[in-house]
């Protein structure tokens, strides 16, 4: 049984540190811990089982805990998002997940804080000081269960008809470690693949399919039932004839969930608006976005 993971980090710590066509760079800032990790050959792909491009994993203290000084935080991911970024042209972010799912309501809720600024334009920006806006439309598509149509169908779509010069796809992420529930931030340039979370791969958004750069970002909500049995166990597998039918559903998600995505959806969002909207600082932001 192969360890599921979302964290690139995580893949090649399970595969050891020292890979051919991997580049890792670590740093610390206050509380957090940047590792920037760049999977350059194909040889190191296929062993991570994560796509070629850049890493970047930003770990917290735990949010379920601490949320009263976060900006620190917010404003690190906005520089590390801000660094995969055209420096100009409209951005299309968007929100996948199901709202009804808690641990998968990230994406959503992400949306939700996020300035949309597209229609904002004119007049009615100068008339409002708003007029350095970067333009910016967001949308939550839903799921497949709930629409009947692909996410990858809907943004493929959208991207042509709104030709963006680049794509934000926020997505809630599985982990192999509890440790990193709710404390771990992922952004890629290698896109995403909705629903990679709970093992549902559906259409990968990504450059070679929509042809304009596509950043994933998340965060861990849940861990497979049997992955944490083995990081339990200190094992990197379990074997087949210990696995029940039922075990092989098992998704495990913390009990504060609800306040969890909560904060890390509050959090993703203003990261995104701060990585975005440079003209206007923080405190401005939060205004607008209130």
């Amino acid at each position: 049984m192969d360890l599921r993971t979302d964290l690139a980090l995580e893949a090649h710590q399970i595969n050891g540190n020292h890979i051919k066509g991997v580049e890792t760079d670590i740093r610390h800032c206050g509380n957090l811990r940047i590792s920037r990790m760049q999977i350059t050959g194909g040889e190191a792909a296929s062993r991570l089982c994560k796509a070629a491009g850049r890493y970047i994993t930003v770990e917290g203290l735990p949010l379920t805990d601490n949320f009263r000084d976060v900006r620190q935080q917010i404003e690190a991911i906005a520089h590390e998002l801000e660094q995969l970024l055209p420096k100009e042209g409209s951005v299309l972010v968007i929100g996948i997940g199901n709202t009804d799912i808690t641990p998968d309501s990230l994406g959503p809720k992400s949306a939700d804080s996020v300035l949309a600024t597209r229609h904002i334009s004119g007049e009615l920006a100068k008339s409002t000081g708003l007029d350095k806006l970067r333009s910016v439309a967001v949308l939550s598509p839903g799921v497949l269960g709930q629409t009947g149509i692909e996410v990858g169908e809907i943004i493929t779509s959208l991207a042509k008809k709104l030709r963006p010069a680049a794509v934000i796809a926020i997505d809630a992420l599985a982990s192999r470690s509890l440790s990193h529930l709710g404390r771990t931030i992922q952004i890629s340039d290698s896109g995403i693949s909705p629903g990679s979370g709970i093992g549902n791969h559906r259409l990968s958004l990504t450059k070679a399919t929509l042809g304009i750069p596509v950043i994933g970002m998340g965060m861990p909500t849940v861990v497979d039932g049997l992955t944490l049995a083995c990081d339990i166990l200190g094992k990197d597998s379990i074997d087949n004839k210990d696995i029940l039918p039922a075990q092989e559903r098992l998704i495990v998600t913390p009990k504060e969930i609800d306040l969890l995505t909560m904060r890390a959806s509050r959090l993703i969002g203003m990261a995104i608006n701060c990585a975005l909207q440079k003209a206007y600082d923080f405190d401005e932001l939060a205004c607008l976005v209130s």
